[in-house]
């Protein structure tokens, strides 16, 4: 836990939020962290379908001062998340707009091509942006997520999206953290939870709610979760030869081991890193993890140059 924190004491110091127009006028924040001027390859951060771009401080903090090779790393909260707008339809809050908001994110910022490191619904996203726009990007890393999406795992979440209880204490809301995911994070800690209620809820007027449009909820209303949801094949080989690593968290209910040998298949080449003791998604906080995503970054950056 020193290290995450740690982690995030020199984030706060290196970083600064930016504020992107969508094509429809919603106002995007990105956090942007380290130097615009940096050398290495970007590297675009996109998080969960409710998460925010504080999911990636300790990542960001990684790379960003990396003796070698600093880079420059921009995370996004997607509309009705964090510190962007909140959209007044929430029928917007789709894939496809979405991702058109992360185009229009990378175009705002000069950053293509970039590697992407999408967690869940952020690593639908890379997809959909490689097969509309594969030049923008020279490296993917999906935090467990793939084509095939089990269902069982969008059904615990839409049981808990938008219905959690609200705690009066970031304490509060740890312990119902645990409560409900000490199954799938069963290392960890005290401090552990409450950090990550500390990114689940913001304080607002002295009230703990949560960092997400609760309306969220209503997109998987009408799924049929009861049936296997379709598969994106055509967007993971949209991939093609980019250089792709693929992080599960070993008690993952969303991201299956078959889904994972199927892409296997697909892919030979693919990195492909388990998490013990963590399910979905892991958090990308561990020492060991960051240093093994920094060495793929930096594969990708010799592969781009050749």
């Amino acid at each position: 836990m020193a290290d995450v924190l740690a982690a995030e004491a020199a984030t706060a110091e290196n970083s600064h939020s930016i504020f992107v127009t969508a094509p429809d006028g919603l106002k995007l924040h990105v956090r942007s962290y380290g130097s615009p001027t940096a050398r290495g390859l970007p590297v675009v951060c996109l998080a969960g379908m409710a998460r925010t771009t504080v999911d990636f401080d300790a990542l960001a903090a990684a790379l960003s001062s990396d003796t070698a090779q600093p880079r420059r790393v921009i995370a996004l909260d997607y509309r009705g998340r964090g510190l962007s707008e909140y959209d007044r339809d929430f029928k917007k809050y789709s894939l496809s707009i979405e991702c058109t908001d992360v185009s229009a994110v990378v175009t705002a910022l000069g950053l293509a091509p970039a590697v992407f490191v999408g967690t869940s619904l952020g690593g639908l996203l890379t997809m959909m942006l490689a097969a509309h726009r594969p030049t923008a990007i020279a490296g993917v890393v999906l935090n467990d997520i793939g084509p095939v999406v089990e269902p069982k795992g969008l059904m615990r979440i839409r049981g808990y999206l938008g219905k959690l209880p609200q705690p009066r204490t970031y304490d509060e809301g740890a312990e119902i953290l645990r409560r409900l995911f000490d199954a799938q994070f069963p290392k960890l800690d005290v401090d552990d939870w409450r950090a990550y209620a500390k990114r689940t809820w913001k304080d607002q007027r002295g009230r703990l709610v949560p960092d997400y449009d609760v309306k969220l909820a209503k997109t998987l209303d009408d799924v049929d979760l009861e049936r296997p949801q379709p598969a994106r094949w055509n967007e993971f080989d949209a991939l093609g030869r980019t250089p792709l690593m693929v992080i599960r968290g070993a008690n993952s209910d969303l991201l299956s081991p078959a889904t994972v040998s199927a892409m296997q298949a697909r892919r030979p080449d693919m990195d492909v890193v388990e998490v013990p003791d963590q399910g979905h998604a892991p958090l990308l906080e561990e020492p060991g993890l960051l240093r093994r995503i920094a060495s793929f970054i930096a594969f990708c950056e010799i592969s781009a140059h050749r």
